[in-house]
């Protein structure tokens, strides 16, 4: 039996990320490799259709870690059924990181965004409360500078400093030439529009995009392997 891939994020507040994230779950179930259960909403609704699915099940969060305070949050704070009592029949998959395909896909965006070398660089991260995140962050930091031949300053949209208007600045200031901003988000959604403002060339959210969609599904196919041990 393949097991139900169930994806988590929060959307209760902000309709750009529902539709976003409702989209990413159909081109995830089209391609016909498991069932795919969408749960998100706020801490209780998502809950309540974890709960629902029978049967094993994957729990994949659909954010990139330090991409959506909002949604690691949820995450930490749900019951999985991943415990001793769970009878092996679930496994939750960590937030998609520092994917090499993923951090060359950003690095392809900035490129097609006109990004040229000389340029300066922000990652856009949201931030959150795991020292698991900041490592998360800092190194797609260090890949994308690596891909791109070029210093990469971090800034964050909602939590720690240096924001990323701050940063932005300081490149300017530094006469760092045009800066581009590298949006290290899954979906795009309302601090998405908060980066739009910006007096910067910023790159459209990492969905969608069909390697997106491969490395979900490759999540998925591990934790199996992991739940059939």
């Amino acid at each position: 039996m393949v097991p139900t891939m169930v994806l988590v994020a929060d959307d209760s507040n902000d309709a750009h990320r529902a539709r976003s994230l409702h989209e990413l779950a159909d081109a995830v179930a089209g391609r016909g490799e498991a069932p795919v259960v969408p749960a998100f909403g706020a801490r209780k609704e998502v809950q309540r259709e974890l709960d629902a699915v029978t049967g094993p099940k994957v729990v994949v969060p659909a954010y990139v870690a330090g991409g959506c305070v909002d949604s690691a949050g949820l995450y930490a704070s749900l019951d999985l059924g991943t415990g001793p009592d769970a009878g092996g029949g679930v496994c939750a998959t960590a937030p998609l990181g520092a994917v090499p395909s993923i951090v060359a896909d950003l690095a392809g965006r900035l490129a097609e965004r006109g990004w040229e070398p000389g340029d300066g660089v922000v990652l856009a991260a949201d931030g959150g409360e795991s020292a698991e995140e900041r490592q998360a962050v800092a190194e797609v930091a260090r890949m994308l500078s690596r891909r791109l031949g070029a210093p990469v300053q971090v800034g964050f949209v909602t939590a720690w400093a240096p924001t990323v208007a701050d940063a932005v600045e300081r490149l300017r200031s530094a006469d760092a030439g045009r800066v581009a901003v590298a949006a290290w988000r899954l979906v795009a959604d309302a601090d998405f529009d908060r980066l739009r403002a910006l007096d910067a060339v910023v790159t459209p959210p990492l969905w969608p995009s069909d390697n997106v969609v491969d490395t979900l599904l490759a999540q998925h196919r591990a934790a199996t392997a992991r739940l059939a041990v």
